[in-house]
């Protein structure tokens, strides 16, 4: 054999070891990390999924893209990571309505959050607001309650969805002060703030986040916050209870995959979030959507989930809702 040849041997040899060696730190293609947020895109709740979208990925060194999947009141979305393979690649960010509330209310729901998906990481808190026209002839929750009573067909409020907690909350408040509120359900939290701002519809309950900016733009009134103490972003809007209307609650947005994913893969990813809430960048971030950064092991999660599902069922089915 001639050295020449040698060489040329040698030289493949050492490729294919090189490339041998460097096979298992080559991880193989599966495409990017998707990631669903189940209501429209455009509000707070889609913007909080591209943050921590973009943090797993330069955490974990990944490629993601997030989907806006409507409909249902984050039933359709949900039920799209439920039929994602159980690779841990497919995560849903969701709030609290389709994991908490959808059980209680829907017989038919074609899934069981606590048994087909699982936890992954608490991600952020959130409170909830009513939210007015600013040309609607009441300036506090008192005079606005004094004017539907004058004509309550004027008692009509929008939300992000059907049978979700800003819903649910706003029933909770008609019951309250002896008013049948009309429910107008919209396909996410823009749509209805689009026609609050336009006039279509005259109160919207949704979340805190998504009618700060407006607020503060003078576009929208904001009345009452549902949280037991006062918005630190609307620190001049009351609390329902202290407005006169004895009502409180609050809710959350969570990470979610497929139950029957990787465990390392689901440790991995509830740990990239921890991190990212503690970030203070991310922080800045988050607060300016009137969120409250979180973040929480899987278990951690599992056990708000399942608290916080017992603390709604009993008001929820007070309040007589019956899906069509």
């Amino acid at each position: 054999m001639t050295p020449w040849i040698n060489r040329l041997n040698r030289r493949a040899l050492l490729g294919a070891a090189a490339a041998t060696l460097a096979a298992p730190a080559v991880r193989a293609q599966t495409g990017p990390m998707r990631f669903v947020f189940p209501f429209a895109a455009g509000g707070a709740g889609d913007a909080l999924t591209r943050i921590v979208a973009d943090e797993i990925a330069k955490a974990l060194n990944e490629t993601t893209f997030v989907e806006a999947r409507p409909g249902a009141g984050g039933q359709i979305g949900t039920q799209a990571v439920i039929n994602a393979p159980a690779d841990g690649r497919t995560f849903l960010l969701t709030p609290v309505a389709p994991i908490i509330i959808h059980p209680i209310v829907f017989p038919q729901l074609p899934y069981n959050p606590f048994t087909d998906l699982a936890p992954i990481s608490l991600v952020t808190t959130f409170d909830f607001a009513l939210a007015i026209h600013p040309d609607t002839p009441a300036k506090t929750l008192a005079e606005l309650i004094t004017w539907l009573k004058q004509d309550p067909r004027r008692a009509t409020y929008g939300s992000p969805g059907v049978g979700n907690l800003p819903h649910f909350f706003g029933a909770l408040m008609g019951a309250t002060i002896g008013v049948p509120m009309q429910h107008a359900p919209y396909r996410g939290s823009a749509p209805a703030l689009t026609d609050l701002v336009g006039g279509q519809v005259p109160m919207v309950m949704t979340t805190t986040s998504d009618v700060t900016e407006l607020a503060k733009a003078g576009r929208i009134r904001v009345l009452a916050v549902s949280g037991r103490e006062r918005s630190p972003f609307l620190p001049d809007v009351p609390t329902f209870t202290e407005a006169g209307v004895p009502i409180a609650g609050g809710a959350w947005y969570a990470l979610y995959t497929r139950a029957g994913a990787p465990a390392e893969g689901i440790g991995k990813v509830s740990q990239a979030v921890m991190a990212a809430m503690r970030n203070d960048s991310v922080k800045e971030r988050i607060l300016r959507l009137s969120m409250v950064p979180k973040g929480s092991t899987p278990a951690e999660l599992a056990a708000i989930q399942k608290a916080d599902h017992e603390a709604w069922t009993p008001a929820v089915r007070a309040s007589g809702f019956k899906p069509s």
